[in-house]
């Protein structure tokens, strides 16, 4: 494969930069500047997670749902303009491939959790004028679109709520990818009757192989393969094996699982690097180019490609819009 490799779908570094009033190129955690060039990296897309109730207490977020994600645009703003001709950001597919061929690491902006929209669907206009291009519908909260997963089954139901129903069709306009990890299952299946894109689940992974609510169903999978999605496999051992430490062979199984009941063009990387707390054998972000290798050597390598990067541009390109 040629070089740059890597396309992931999730991590939480601008929290961590955020936090630890860093930079990318000094930052502590699974990504930096060095990281992402050792590692290969083609396009990263960088979360604004929102933290909010109890999350927001934990990480002393006194701001508003919507005024916490603007702080963190403004830092993916800033570090994106930081690094000429070694990290830009990328709000459309030409600006990928031009990043790509100038040997430029991509950088895009997503939403964790819609609770900053709080209501007003006019911010979706405001986010994409930002740069956002994926918003992750909930986190761990009921907020103003829907419900997240829950181990109770009557709470794993519930669906959307009338205006995440005018989330779900503006995004759609505004060529925002529509993600459903950390959504309930109601959810989930009232986003597959009213979308009319493929849809994605940035960072999740098989509940039959490990069982967690924020795991994805066998019908899940077949539902997201259907509708041209894909699922960005989380690296957090909570989900692929309930135990503290992943190995790149838990990794592996669940890609393989996912491959069988989605097909192998919805399997892609969602990592949450920088959001997990547990040890990687991998290590850090330079560790996907051994993961490659062991992708193709289960795989293949044409669909180690298709993994690694080749599914995830081919649903960016189906659903963002190129102005």
């Amino acid at each position: 494969m040629n070089k740059p490799c890597f396309v992931d779908l999730h991590c939480d570094t601008l929290l961590t930069l955020q936090q630890a009033a860093c930079t990318l190129e000094n930052a502590p955690g699974h990504i930096s500047l060095d990281k992402l060039g050792r590692g290969e990296a083609m396009l990263q897309c960088f979360a604004a997670f929102i933290p909010s109730h109890d999350c927001a207490r934990q990480f002393h977020v006194l701001e508003t749902p919507w005024e916490f994600f603007l702080r963190l645009a403004s830092i993916f703003d800033r570090e994106t303009k930081a690094y000429p001709g070694r990290l830009a950001p990328a709000r459309t597919m030409s600006q990928i491939r031009e990043n790509r061929e100038a040997g430029v690491v991509s950088a895009l902006l997503t939403v964790e959790d819609g609770a900053c929209i709080d209501g007003k669907i006019e911010r979706l206009q405001q986010m994409y004028t930002l740069g956002v291009r994926l918003i992750t519908l909930t986190w761990n909260y009921e907020n103003c679109i829907g419900y997240p997963n829950s181990g109770d089954p009557a709470l794993h139901s519930l669906g959307l709520k009338s205006f995440g129903f005018e989330v779900l069709a503006e995004m759609e306009r505004l060529g925002m990818a529509v993600d459903v990890s950390h959504l309930s299952e109601g959810g989930f299946w009232d986003v597959v009757r009213e979308s009319r894109k493929p849809f994605l689940a940035s960072h999740s992974c098989a509940r039959a192989l490990c069982d967690h609510s924020r795991n994805l169903t066998d019908r899940q999978f077949r539902a997201l393969g259907d509708a041209g999605g894909v699922c960005g496999v989380n690296f957090y051992s909570r989900f692929l094996n309930g135990d503290t430490h992943t190995a790149n062979e838990d990794i592996l199984r669940h890609m393989a699982y996912i491959a069988d009941r989605a097909g192998i063009e919805s399997v892609a990387l969602g990592s949450d690097f920088d959001g997990i707390e547990c040890t990687l054998e991998m290590g850090d972000y330079c560790g996907l180019v051994r993961l490659r290798d062991q992708i193709a050597d289960r795989f293949g390598t044409g669909n180690a490609e298709k993994i690694c990067r080749g599914n995830a541009l081919r649903f960016f390109s189906d659903v963002m819009r190129e102005a």
